[in-house]
């Protein structure tokens, strides 16, 4: 049993979003008034405030205020238990000698949604036996109509109601049991963003283009944000504030202009990434990826590099591995991350294994041996020979804890990020 997300799209009446409304500001209330309760009791008397301090004195205030009552009791222990791990990543950060990133105060705009912890407490999904379509069934808001499905319907545990624009959602924890099936293939991948992804095999590399999603939208995005500059510059001149300056009608309205539109690239991107990510599994057994950091990958460059970060995001490398991880498991197959600082893909001739630094603008792999392929083919070549020197006649597991002592039996060969709640 394994847990998933599945999000469904709201469709609440106009007196049913008055009360989401009502009920996201009173929970972004108790956020910021905990929040100010934890710096009061450091300030004043150097006493840490953790979460069951701070659920005893929930029960204080809901018998003092009438706004709390209103609300699911588990619901508000949810936005409580998300400001405790905020100070956890906090203190990890500081203890790390990261940027520490202290917990702030929200306003209303920037305080998306809250969560429930238990089907049956507060919310209930009522739906057919794909969970396809239904209502969801909300503490003092009623029976909401709701549309979506997951893939591999389970058991609802946890949801969190989130607000996106003007539109509402509700995003659920499951525990199923996903069934998926792999191919038979053997192959190498590289990623890249000339071309997205490379796959070599046995029989030969074929290409995976690059949608670009972002470039086919940038120009409008641009022209967005200069009317909201225009426009924010004309409200500070006329009221005189750099900040907290008030926001017209028209203002208002290019902000949603942009919201929407990187809501479209981001919708366009996961559905292309899903779409590629099953079709991989269906086709491989064994899949040799590179081993990623795309945070140092784009963390430099300044001014001249920033067309090449921006497609680097854009490509979402990471949530594409993420993605093969987790869809590999399910299905029975295996995406292994090559040690690449080791086998170093790019700079290895696939044929007679000679190493040979390339410049990131070499885009063409020329070797004395003879060897002549595109760049990324070439290191898609070096991680399939990887992959079947490795497995030549054993089972994937042993000759992955050969490269990861530390890697458990029995574990996937790309770790996952389990998709689950916050509080638990």
């Amino acid at each position: 049993m394994v847990q998933r997300k599945v999000t469904y799209r709201l469709y609440p009446t106009a007196a049913q979003v008055a009360t989401l409304e009502h009920q996201r500001w009173v929970h972004c209330l108790l956020w910021n008034e905990a929040l100010a309760e934890r710096r009061r009791a450091w300030g004043e008397r150097q006493e840490s405030l953790g979460f069951s301090a701070q659920c005893k004195r929930l029960t204080e205030w809901r018998a003092q205020s009438k706004l709390l009552r209103g609300i699911n009791v588990q619901s508000e222990q949810v936005t409580l238990k998300r400001l405790d791990l905020a100070f956890q990543h906090f203190f990890r950060r500081v203890n790390n000698g990261d940027k520490p990133g202290f917990p702030r105060f929200k306003p209303l705009h920037r305080f998306k949604g809250w969560g429930y912890k238990t089907h049956g407490d507060g919310w209930r999904l009522v739906t057919n036996e794909r969970m396809k379509h239904g209502t969801l069934r909300l503490a003092g808001v009623g029976n909401v109509p709701i549309r979506g499905k997951p893939r591999t319907p389970g058991t609802p545990k946890t949801c969190e109601i989130i607000k996106r624009g003007h539109q509402w959602y509700a995003s659920m924890t499951l525990d199923c049991e996903p069934v998926r099936e792999h191919g038979k293939k053997l192959g190498g991948l590289d990623w890249g963003v000339a071309t997205f992804a490379t796959v070599a095999t046995p029989e030969g590399t074929k290409p995976i283009d690059n949608p670009r999603h972002l470039a086919g939208t940038l120009n409008a995005i641009r022209r967005v944000q200069r009317d909201i500059s225009r426009k924010e510059e004309a409200a500070k001149k006329a009221s005189g504030k750099t900040r907290g300056f008030p926001v017209s009608n028209r203002l208002r309205r290019e902000y949603d202009r942009l919201r929407r539109l990187h809501r479209k690239v981001a919708n366009q991107r996961h559905d292309f990434l899903h779409q590629t990510t099953a079709a991989l599994i269906s086709e491989f057994a064994v899949l040799g990826l590179e081993d990623l950091n795309i945070k140092n990958m784009t963390a430099s460059g300044g001014q001249h590099k920033k067309g090449l970060n921006r497609s680097i995001l854009d490509a979402a490398g990471g949530a594409f591995h993420q993605l093969l991880g987790y869809k590999a498991e399910e299905a029975g197959a295996w995406a292994m991350e090559v040690p690449t600082r080791q086998l170093k893909p790019s700079q290895t001739c696939h044929a007679c294994g000679r190493r040979q630094k390339k410049p990131l603008r070499q885009r063409q792999h020329i070797c004395p041996c003879g060897a002549s392929c595109s760049r990324d083919e070439n290191a898609a070549r070096v991680l399939l020979s990887w992959i079947e020197q490795r497995l030549s006649g054993r089972e994937p597991a042993e000759a992955w804890r050969e490269v990861r002592p530390e890697h458990p039996s029995g574990a996937p060969a790309l770790p996952e990020k389990r998709e689950t709640h916050a509080i638990v």
